[in-house]
Parts: structure tokens; sequence; C-alpha cells
């Protein structure tokens, strides 16, 4: 899974979902776990489809990368 996140292009939550078959609330929660053990969730892109009423429509999502802590 973390190399799937470690990859330089990231991941989006569906990628972790395809790969793991997890629902997307669980995946949050990997991400948040991942924060307290120390790495470093980054968003690299946010990609918002717009709809006609200008708020967030299906197809939005983010592209997530994780960079692990080092060692001391």
């Amino acid at each position: 899974m973390l190399n799937l996140l470690r990859r330089d292009g990231g991941a989006t939550i569906a990628h972790v979902i395809e790969a793991t078959g997890w629902a997307q609330h669980t995946v949050r929660g990997f991400f948040a776990g991942l924060k307290k053990k120390g790495h470093t969730v980054e968003v690299l892109e946010r990609v918002k489809q717009v709809s006609a009423g200008k708020q967030g429509a299906k197809g939005s999502y983010s592209i997530y990368r994780v960079i692990s802590p080092v060692a001391v």
C-alpha cells in the first residue's frame, strides 16, 4: 500500500480503494493513521469538477503522496 502512495505521481483515494477493496472512509482513516505515525501525507493536486451551481461535482478528486519519516 505504501509503495502505491510513495510513487512520484502519488495516488487517489480511488486507486487505494481499487487496490484494497476498502471503503472511502477507511482510506481516509488510514491516511490519518499514517500521519499519527509520523508520515507526511501531501496533496500533490486537487482536481475539482464544477457543476452549474459552482459547487464541487462528482469526479472531483485529490492526488496524495506519502513521505516516510526520517529515522533518527
